[in-house]
């Protein structure tokens, strides 16, 4: 088996990369861990200055792998050691989803808490789970033809990290997050969402000449600057709204409309229920093509 995540230095950059192309990066539990021992691995590095965090393939990542015993095998609650219940069909015990998707938002962090900088180089797409890695990154660089979006808004989720309202402000945070709609890149940069717009060819040349910037700058000034700005939005109440960000993710999943989803990929098939969430906006898989 291949590597979910690769881990290399280059010019004083280390480049994170999830490796699930065959599956769209989606996010199981061996990707999700991955980033966060590689961030761990380039803040520790005596060499990196900065960090890239990419995708193989033809897209950064499609959200979260919908088969949850890939994505988290035995759908265990990390640190949570409460004595298990025999449960009855179709209970659901709000506070050990809880201690999963925290787990899975405190290991997104990372990223923000890293004291370097970590600049994400999105193409293809970032949908939903992915979102909340990404926006975790201190800056994102986009190709032209991408594009983003929490599709989940729609129905069975909401964003764990919630950086959106804190990157984007109040307006477009609810502009995107109430429809689920999908955002082009140059929608994406005209909101602040995004720093940079590049060609797709010419996407990881140019992110990595940014980042090699960093080195012309003193580590302690870089992990200093970074900490300063997290913090003004850190007093913002960031781990607050994170907090009810995961709870009511698992509230959402767990709702008459969630079970009869989910259902649907039984009874429809997984190509013909997203077809049916996403045709009425015409966007992700049901946008026309030119």
């Amino acid at each position: 088996m291949p590597e979910a995540v690769l881990y290399e230095e280059s010019g004083g950059i280390a480049v994170v990369t999830l490796n699930r192309p065959d599956k769209l990066n989606t996010l199981n539990e061996a990707v999700i861990q991955g980033v966060a021992d590689a961030v761990d691995r380039a803040a520790e590095s005596t060499a990196a200055r900065a960090v890239v965090l990419r995708g193989a393939g033809r897209t950064f990542s499609a959200g979260y792998d919908l088969d949850f015993e890939a994505r988290d095998p035995g759908f265990h609650a990390h640190g949570y050691g409460a004595p298990s219940v025999e449960a009855r069909p179709g209970a659901w015990d709000p506070v050990r989803d809880y201690h999963m998707m925290s787990h899975n938002a405190r290991r997104f962090m990372r990223i923000w808490e890293c004291p370097k900088p970590v600049i994400a180089e999105l193409h293809g797409w970032a949908v939903g789970g992915a979102t909340d890695l990404l926006l975790c990154c201190d800056l994102i660089f986009m190709a032209e033809d991408a594009h983003l979006g929490y599709a989940p808004s729609r129905i069975f989720g909401t964003p764990t990290t919630m950086l959106w309202v804190y990157r984007v402000g109040l307006e477009h945070a609810k502009e995107f997050l109430l429809s689920g709609d999908a955002i082009d890149a140059p929608t994406a940069h005209r909101i602040g969402l995004v720093s940079k717009l590049f060609p797709g060819g010419a996407l990881h040349e140019e992110t990595m000449s940014y980042a090699s910037r960093f080195q012309h700058i003193p580590a302690n000034q870089l992990a200093l600057n970074k900490l300063l700005i997290n913090q003004a939005f850190e007093n913002m109440g960031l781990r607050t709204t994170q907090l009810l960000g995961t709870f009511f993710d698992g509230v959402t999943r767990h709702t008459e409309e969630a079970y009869r989803w989910v259902e649907d990929f039984s009874r429809l098939g997984f190509r013909e229920t997203i077809r049916r969430r996403d045709g009425p906006f015409g966007d992700y898989g049901e946008r026309p093509r030119s």
